[in-house]
């Protein structure tokens, strides 16, 4: 019977435990589908199995074991059908007494399945404890069980008392009501029964933990308030309270446990007026009773406060003790209690929060919400006897009680106590003092502070279902007090968390509706704040709604979607990517990422939608607009915080839009401003921090300005600690007076939200921080001359910075930067900000005990610049530190010259600020801080070493400034050392660390400056810095061959690099220990790959693989095989070896960028969805950090990383287009896809569009940079591949071949044709794409290669054997043009046969109107014209050459000698006549025979000018590519053919066909050749032509013309003195003709050539302004009737730049008119006493001019100008040139008269000699660095009176040291601009020696 009993329980047991388990879903969610019988038969079941239970329970047959399946049962019966298990509680209680302890354990832990189904939890409670058996202490409103009750029953079974203990800890954790009884009953017990202890301290572990709290000790302080009072109620031992303070706080005497109880312990004692206890106390606290009533004021007033205000029974106990036992406990009179209450108001009021409950009726020492705000307003307003105070009303507040910082003060410790709550059911009572504060404080809570901090905390935890309701109302709360006051510093407040707020609410909504737990009033709350916050909000809100994701389209958000679609209407992507970038500075990631992620999702679904319509708006949206570009880089640069880690991914997506901007730029720089990438944030890692004021010797105004951004962010942050720290940083900042006036830079939405920390300057607050902080340092224990502070070992970059700059700060005496020390330990990057300050200021301290220079040396070279730092950030900050060093050297040097002043125009805009700054602080300064410095960096180091450690960092520039140091000390010049031609290969250190600099960034030139060697090494750099892969791998064959293969332990070299760029395989450390071994290897591997030589590359890695301990652990050799795989499309490739054995590289995540790629393509191709994207997500973010932490010199990897990018978002696109997905959204909105088990489908060229639409942006930027483009071409041939359309992949590889043709990479090109080739072979003739375009392409190549006969034979080939079209015009043009090149055949053959029927061809489709058929028009037009213009000019060459002279001389010779024989043969005897007849013949025939060739030639020269003009003139008519090329050859042609009738037809032809804009950049020589028509006749005439050409270039284009002809009328306007000079000489024709020309335009421009009249006259009057030479340099007024000339708004500033309108409309506002002159003017040093004046634009702009009259001539300078204008344009248009920025830099000249004109004074520089060799007010260069050396005029004097120059000159060489170098070091702080601004010099140096070649004569013969 016993058996079958338990064989029932056990069967009824796995039946309801099924039964159970299939209600509930894998997370324990119950299902909806419920069981499949109907609920009336389910329910009559579950009686039935209930009965059967029951029955079996009361044989009572039933074992240890079998009792516990029954507990089993009944508890699954409890869960499936309460109303059934409801029968069997009592018998389940029951076994609480069981007699075997494993039963009474098994029910104790499944005791809490009654609280989670039934409600009235406190009867359940007691029903368990009677079931005990035994008497326990409880202290409730129900029940009073004392601790004498208990003692008299006696002891208790100990068996038992364990089981209660065990029972009481599980209805802890699973009942928030009877949490606390159950707790306090623990600790009684432990009181009582000391062997329970331990297992009572086991129990409250597991229950802490279970809670999430991180020790009991934690748990219990939480609840220690109540248990104390329970305690004291209970009448349990305060000695008991001792001996188990073991449970409250570890180790604790019993002096301190009670000062640490008091606060709770002395209000219970007052209350129950247990004077004894009271003693006893006291006692133990070693304290008479007053004093510690007085310490623990605030509490027992609080306390008894809340409980007066109570209005429960025990309300007059409060009363009493705050009316009568307080005074006479503490012996304190009424006046002196109201005096401590006055003091502590503010206390008491935080108090009284603390003690907020959420429950309605809670136990003392906590109160309803109710009782706390009537408690405050009665502690605040004085309510004390007013019982009709209304509820919910906010406070008076007379006294200012909450002021807003005290505000922030109470916010901040409910955000603590909140922080300590670590489960919700504690969080819900703090959370509820919230609630109350923001309610009495009313319209107060908006102040922007509070209102900030609030919401924060608001927005941390709403996405809790159990505090989702109290975030609600105070939501709601503070919505419905902005909507009665919409300011702007509360819209800005809620605009920036707006975003986060909304889709934390929308993320709540659905998971609440998904959850059948929780409640519709709950989902209906949630919703009705989004509606408030959406719908209901104020209209100045609207621009921050736009920006939110749109809502799902679910029903319980139709009304607020609705309201937010029409909101949006007006939405602009634009807008809302710049307002999340200025957000960045203050906003922590968390903010942005939620904003970013809608744009981002906007951006998709807009992209989707405008595919086929305006995706080049949206194109043109990323890459052209420079706010976008600097925004995107300013959440580049937020993304290298920690804390953005989401943000990255889509950060990535925008980074990928935008692209690169110019690929051959040598230094980053954003657009614009020309700022760095991390010139926006105030600082970074190569910026450094701005100037100080050296005076101060200490943080700047710019690093203040922006350490108060970054504090201002901190406001926000998610802990509270940090929140506090940056309060308190903040509140010592703003009482300094350099904190005021940082803080009065901010706007008023920015000011509002940190001035409340600081309330004036106050240096009592300055003074206590210092000092708390002081004491706290010295607690620490932290020293600077610890090795450990500075050690990187075993630490992250954060934890490094920390505390170095901690323990650094407390050396400095800068009050703001001492102010910094505690947040400078929370948060790294307010340490890195704060660093190179620090140690500048550390660097002016003298007189320490510690030798701070020493010191710091010993401690850098040890542990920062040293191989064994892998720690590379590290490295960064201190090259960044030195730089600052330096900066403050330079300065300093500069300022005590005197220089500063005179010289600060010529620094950059930034830099001219930082010298302002230096200079304010430099007045009255005794002595500078940098006097004793021995070294320009402060430290002793040396600058090798670090400069190979900012090659590491890729700082590549600094590292070129620290060689630049350290050869001035090893040479004493700058010089690199002797050549170096030993056997060894390695260069010398100092070489191969500028090496490893130059060949990393966009420089082409200077490493033929750096390498003089013939090593093999050396030459090896230099082919592939040439891009000469074939020699290299020739060379690194040798080295192969020539080495044998060492392993070193480590082969990667140098890769700890954090930018990750792959090293060079022919470099190697110059900075590691020892000499690592040059591996060519890896060089072979990358010749072979850049060579194209795939199949070799395959062979040779396999070989190299397969020698084992080689290369296998090498993450480089890794890297170049996946590169190589995926390249060859091997996408079974995989490792021979195990990577696992790989050393890690720190800081080296995206190092692994090849193998992402590859794993990502082989997914693509295999439908691996989790891995396509988990890889590639991973890749893209990775790739992010490293940019965002890269340095601004190293833009080649910037750039490359970029690309990689591009390529991966590009990748991103395909999936779609290749495997068919399904897409469901999650609960979270966003759009969750999986794969659907099918076949891949093959896109269609539709569906590629935007791919190639994406391509085509690509090839832009990029810019046939082919290190940045040939990568993405190789990808994308490989992504057609796998996709399979094979249209696509041949169009692609014909577009590769052109354009790796074009950037000379050839090899490549011909991989793509042969490819090409061999798919239109597999087509069998039906291949999509021509495969004569292959062929065409094929022919273009050899022609480059130099394989010109056969380029030449296979495009005839083409010709003529293909059936073409439009496309054959272009083709006939290639062949006459490269016949024409390589002169292969004769004119006519080139010119009928080819370049004749191409220009026909072309002409053919000029009823098509296409961009590529104009262009190809004008292309064939121009080679027509160009071949018969070279022909041309061949014959005019031949006819004016010495050769045909002498053949005229030889036919007039034999003209005379004809004629002689004629007459001779007249008068010659017949028999005579036979032998002159002869010879008479023989001369006519070659007489004849002349003559037809001289007509010959005359015709064809005739022909071929006429077909050079048609073809220019048409070439003009069509396009506008050679525009500048055609328009100065053809008015040179008409110019000096001025005589011939064709010419000028062609001119009057050309002049009425041709838009007039054009000849603009001709038309001061045009107008030059004015002159009188009087020996010409007719319409057709030279000068008729002329003018009617100036004539319509006045009318068209007033502005470029007017002018230049009113200089010509005023030829004559010459001042006396100057008339009899020949370089005067008035042409009246010239005069006559231009002012005949303005009266005729003056019809169509009259007012506007007066205005120009009156302009010019002012202009000259100022120019010829008498002065007198006292008056150089200083300031004279102007004359009346010059100042009295204002306004003239048609005539432009005449410096200002105008650009050519082509649609001839100059419409106002396209150009800045003439405002006036400034009233006076500066008489500059020459002899004809030129004037500076200011004229002033309708801009707002001043232009600084020079107004100049005597005896120069301006019209030269003005046609040199011009001539420089021309060369910069033929600079720009060559590649070469153009990639290097060769220019010269112009100014405008503009003559008026012959003598007298307006030039534009160029700011920003500096006359060579005033900087090197001084002036009378300061000394030059060499008297600053040439100590020693002889002064300027002795080396004058030495060359004038040596005899021997030679001599004499290398004497002053060596006596005169070269300081130019200087002036960049001095001029350009940061290594990047040096370098940037030295090598401008040097290429404008070039470009000006290029163009001297040229006299003026040269220039332009055609000229005036």
């Amino acid at each position: 019977m016993k058996r079958n009993c338990l064989n029932i329980v056990t069967a009824l047991h796995v039946l309801l435990h099924t039964l159970s388990s299939s209600r509930r879903d894998s997370s324990g969610v119950e299902k909806n589908c419920g069981l499949s019988l109907k609920e009336a038969e389910s329910f009559q079941v579950f009686v039935q199995l209930g009965a059967m239970v029951n029955k079996v329970s009361e044989f009572g047959l039933l074992g240890w074991f079998g009792r516990v399946k029954l507990i089993n049962c009944i508890c699954d019966l409890v869960l499936l059908n309460p109303q059934t298990g409801q029968t069997m509680i009592e018998r389940l209680l029951l076994m609480l007494s069981d007699s075997d302890y494993r039963v009474r354990f098994v029910l104790a832990r499944q005791i809490g399945i009654l609280f989670q189904t039934w409600d009235g939890h406190e009867a359940l409670f007691q029903d368990i404890c009677s079931s005990f058996g035994i008497k326990l202490v409880t202290s409730s409103k129900e029940k009073l069980v004392t601790a004498k009750d208990v003692l008299a029953v006696g002891p208790q079974p100990r068996q038992k008392m364990e089981t209660v203990i065990i029972t009481l800890m599980h209805l802890a954790y699973h009942s928030e009501n009877i949490e606390l009884q159950a707790v306090f009953m623990m600790c009684a017990v432990s009181a009582k029964d000391p062997c329970q202890r331990e297992l009572i301290i086991a129990a409250l572990d597991n229950l802490s933990a279970q809670l999430h709290y991180p020790s009991r000790f934690k748990y219990l302080e939480e609840l220690l308030g109540p248990i104390l009072f329970h305690w004291i109620a209970s009448g349990v031992s305060l000695a008991g309270l001792i001996e188990t303070s073991q449970l409250f706080i570890p180790n604790a005497e019993p002096k301190y446990f009670i000062h640490f109880c008091s606060h709770w312990l002395l209000p219970a004692l007052l209350l129950h007026e247990d004077h004894t206890n009271l003693d006893w106390v006291a006692k133990m606290a070693g304290q008479p009773v007053v004093v510690l009533v007085k310490e623990n004021f605030v509490p027992i007033f609080s306390i008894c406060m809340g409980l007066h205000c109570s209005k429960t029974s025990e309300c007059d106990k409060g009363a009493m003790v705050l009316q009568n036992s307080i005074l006479y406990v503490g012996e304190t009179s009424e006046n002196e209690r109201d005096k401590l209450i006055k003091q502590n108001m503010v206390s008491i009021v935080s108090f009284i929060l603390s003690c907020a409950s959420s429950s309605p009726e809670p136990p003392v020492p906590t109160f309803s919400r109710d009782t706390i705000s009537l408690a405050v307003q009665t502690v605040v307003d004085g309510f004390l006897e007013n019982t009709d105070y209304p509820k919910n009303a906010a406070i008076t507040d007379r006294i200012n009680i909450f002021r807003p910082d005290r505000v922030f003060m109470f916010i901040t410790e409910m955000h603590y106590r909140m922080s300590a709550a670590c489960h919700h059911r504690h969080t819900r009572h703090h959370l509820a003092a919230l609630e109350e504060l923001t309610i009495l404080l009313g319209h107060r809570a908006l102040v922007p502070s509070s209102l900030n901090y609030i919401f924060n905390l608001v927005g941390q935890f709403i996405g809790y279902p159990s505090l989702q309701d109290q975030c609600c109302s105070i939501a709601s709360c503070l919505l419905d007090l902005f909507k009665s006051n919409p300011a702007k510093e509360i819209v800005s407040v809620l605009g920036d968390q707006l975003q986060f707020l909304v889709s934390k609410l929308v993320t709540c909504c659905i998971d609440a509706e998904a959850d059948t737990k929780i409640s519709g009033a709950k989902s209906s709350q949630l919703v009705n704040l989004l509606h408030k916050l959406v719908v209901s909000s104020d209209s100045s809100l609207n621009e921050d709604i736009r920006d939110l994701e749109p809502l799902p389209d679910l029903k319980y958000f139709q009304v607020i979607r609705e309201s937010h679609i029409r909101i949006c209407e007006a939405y602009s992507p634009r807008n809302h990517l710049l307002k999340c970038s200025r957000r960045s500075n203050y906003l922590p990631p968390r903010f942005l990422s939620r904003s970013l992620q809608a744009l981002h999702n906007k951006l998709i679904a807009s992209e989707v939608s405008q595919e086929d319509t305006n995706g080049e708006t949206a194109e043109t949206f990323w890459q052209s607009d420079d706010e976008i570009v600097n925004a995107v880089w300013t959440l580049v640069r937020v993304s290298a915080s920690d804390e953005a880690d989401s943000m990255r991914l889509l950060v990535s997506d925008f980074l990928s839009r935008i692209g690169i901007r110019d690929p051959h730029t040598v230094v980053f720089h954003l657009p614009g401003n020309l700022v760095s990438m991390h010139g926006l944030q105030g600082f970074g890692h190569n910026t450094g921090s701005k100037v100080r004021s050296l005076t101060e010797n200490g943080i700047s105004d710019e690093t203040l300005i922006t350490l108060l951004n970054f504090l201002k962010k901190y406001l926000l942050d998610d802990s509270v600690k940090i929140i506090d720290v940056t309060s308190q940083t903040l509140r010592g900042i703003l009482s300094t007076e350099r904190g005021q006036q940082a803080l009065s830079s901010f706007d008023s939405c920015e000011r509002a939200l940190i001035e409340v920390h600081g309330r004036g300057v106050n240096l009592d607050i300055v003074e206590k921080i210092l000092l708390d902080s002081q004491k706290q340092f010295k607690a620490e224990k932290f020293s600077l001359e610890t090795p450990e502070v500075w050690s990187t070992d075993n630490k992250n970059f954060d934890r490094w910075i920390c505390q170095l700059v901690y323990c650094m700060i407390a050396l400095c005496e800068d009050v703001p930067i001492r102010l910094c020390q505690n947040i400078a330990l929370l948060k790294a990057e307010i340490s890195e900000l704060l660093f190179p300050s620090v140690v500048v200021s550390l660097a002016g301290r003298i007189g320490m005990d510690i030798n701070l220079h020493d010191l710091i040396t010993s401690q850098v070279k040890e542990h920062i610049f040293t191989d064994s730092n892998k720690l590379t950030k590290s490295k960064q900050v201190m090259l960044n530190t030195l730089n600052e060093l330096r900066m403050c050297y330079v300065l300093e040097r500069s300022i005590f010259s005197g220089q500063t002043k005179r010289e600060k125009n010529s620094r950059s805009c930034s830099t001219a600020a930082k010298i302002r700054d230096v200079e304010s602080g430099s007045n009255g300064m005794a002595a500078s801080i940098t006097t004793n410095w021995e070294k320009v960096y402060w430290l002793s180091i040396d600058y090798l070493v670090v400069a190979g450690s900012a090659v590491v960092c890729g700082a590549y520039l600094t590292a070129s400034m620290y060689v630049e140091y350290w050869c001035e000390e090893k040479f004493g010049n700058l010089s690199l050392g002797d050549p170096d031609f030993s056997y060894h290969d390695k260069l010398p250190d100092h070489v191969e660390i500028l090496v490893s600099a130059i060949t990393r960034i966009n420089e082409p030139d200077s490493l033929y400056g750096v390498i003089h060697s013939n090593k093999l090494s050396a030459q090896i750099i230099t082919f592939e810095h040439e891009g000469n892969w074939t020699r290299a791998l020739e060379y690194y064959d040798l080295q192969a061959r020539s080495q044998k293969m060492v392993v070193p332990s480590s082969l990667s070299e140098n890769l700890e690099v954090e930018q990750f760029q792959p090293t060079t395989s022919a470099r190697h450390s110059v900075f590691g220990e020892g000499e690592v071994q040059r591996q060519p290897f890896k060089g072979l591997i990358r010749s072979l790959q850049q060579t194209g030589c795939m199949h070799v590359l395959d062979l040779y890695c396999r070989g190299l693989t397969s020698r084992e301990g080689c290369f296998q652990y090498d993450p480089e050799f890794i890297e170049l095989q996946y590169e190589a795989a995926w390249r060859a499309g091997k996408w079974d490739f995989s490792l021979l070896y195990p990577q696992t054995h790989c050393q890690p590289l720190q800081h080296a995540k995206n190092n692994n960028y090849h193998e992402s790629l590859h794993c990502c393509l082989r997914a693509l191709q295999e439908g691996d969805y989790d891995g396509f994207y988990g890889k590639l997500k991973d890749t893209k973010k990775e790739l992010v950090l490293s940019i965002s932490r890269a340095s601004e010199e190293s833009t080649e990897f910037i750039y490359s990383t970029v690309v990689k990018l591009q390529i991966l978002h590009h990748l991103g696109l395909v999936w779609d287009l290749r495997w068919t997905t399904s897409s469901h959204q999650s609960v979270h909105g966003y759009l969750v896809k999986q794969m659907a088990c099918v076949d891949p489908i093959i896109p269609t060229m539709d569906q590629l569009s935007w791919l190639n639409k994406d391509w085509n942006s690509i090839i832009t930027q990029t810019q046939l940079h082919m290190n940045l483009l040939e990568p993405f071409i190789a990808f994308r041939r490989v992504l057609l591949q796998i996709l399979g359309c094979e249209k696509c992949t041949m169009q692609h590889l014909l577009q590769s071949a052109s354009l790796l043709r074009k950037g000379t990479r050839f090899s490549h090109a011909a991989a793509s044709l042969h490819e090409f080739k061999f798919l239109c072979a597999r087509s069998n003739g039906q291949q999509p794409v021509p495969d004569w375009l292959g062929k065409l392409e094929e022919a273009k190549l050899l022609h480059a290669q130099g394989r010109h006969e056969v380029s030449i034979s296979l495009a005839n080939y083409i010709l003529h054997n293909y059936q073409l079209k439009e496309e054959a015009s272009d083709i006939y043009r290639v062949i006459g043009k490269w016949l024409a090149e390589t002169r292969s055949s004769n004119s006519r053959t080139i010119l009928e046969k080819y370049l004749r029927p191409a220009v026909s061809l072309a002409e053919e489709q000029s009823s098509k109107i296409c961009k590529r058929l104009v262009d190809r028009q004008s292309q064939t037009w121009f080679h027509l014209a160009h071949y018969a213009d070279a022909l041309f000019k061949s014959y005019e060459e031949r006819l004016s050459s010495s050769e045909w002279q002498a053949a005229l001389r030889l036919r007039k010779h034999k003209t005379k000698e004809l004629e002689v024989l004629i007459k001779r043969f007249k008068s010659s005897k017949k028999a005579e006549q036979s032998d002159y007849s002869l010879k008479i013949q023989d001369l006519q025939k070659q007489l004849t025979m002349d003559k037809e060739e001289a007509e010959k030639l005359q015709v064809d020269r005739d022909n071929f000018l006429k077909l050079a003009l048609e073809g220019y003139k048409r070439c003009l008519e069509i396009g506008d590519k050679y525009d500048v090329r055609v328009v100065f050859r053809q008015v040179s042609m008409w110019f000096s053919l001025a005589s011939q009738k064709n010419v000028i037809d062609n001119m009057l032809s050309t002049i009425k066909e041709v838009q007039s804009y054009k000849f603009i950049p001709l038309v001061y020589q045009i107008a030059s050749r004015l002159g009188s028509s009087k020996d010409e006749s007719g319409s057709n005439s030279f000068q008729s032509a002329l003018v009617s050409l100036i004539r319509k270039m006045a009318i068209d284009h007033p502005y470029h013309t007017i002018l230049q002809l009113l200089a010509l009328a005023n030829g004559d306007r010459i001042k006396d003195n100057q008339r009899s000079r020949n370089s005067f000489v008035v042409d009246m024709d010239k005069k006559l003709a231009a002012e005949h020309l303005l009266q005729d335009v003056s019809h169509y421009h009259g007012p506007m050539i007066r205005q120009m009249k009156q302009l010019v006259d002012i202009y000259i009057k100022l120019a010829e302004l008498e002065t007198r030479r006292e008056d150089t340099n200083r300031k004279v007024a102007l004359p009346r009737e010059i100042r009295s000339v204002k306004q003239l708004e048609l005539v432009p500033v005449v410096t200002a730049t105008i650009p050519v309108d082509r649609s001839c409309q100059y419409n106002e506002g396209s150009f800045p008119f003439f405002r006036g002159l400034s009233d006076s003017v500066t008489v500059m040093n020459g002899i004809n006493a030129p004037k500076v004046v200011e004229c002033f634009g309708s801009d707002g702009q001043k232009y600084k001019q020079l107004a100049k009259s005597g005896n120069d001539d301006l019209r030269q300078d003005a046609v040199m100008e011009q001539f420089f204008g021309l060369v910069n344009t033929f600079l720009h248009n060559n590649r070469d040139t153009w990639k290097r920025r060769l220019a010269v830099r112009t100014y405008k000249v503009i003559p008026f008269t012959p003598s007298a004109g307006v030039l534009e004074w160029v700011d920003g520089t500096i006359p060579l000699g005033d900087y090197l060799i001084g002036s009378s007010r300061s000394e030059g260069a060499h008297g600053r660095y040439g100590i020693g050396n002889w002064k300027y005029p002795k080396c004058r004097e030495h060359m004038s009176s040596a005899k021997d120059k030679r001599k004499a000159f290398v004497d002053v060489c060596t006596n005169f040291r070269p300081v130019m170098h200087y002036f960049f070091l001095e001029k350009f702080l940061q290594p990047a601009d040096w370098f940037v601004k030295r090598l401008a010099y040097t290429r404008s140096v070039a470009a000006s020696s290029m163009e001297s070649i040229f006299t003026f004569d040269d220039i332009y013969p055609l000229s005036a």
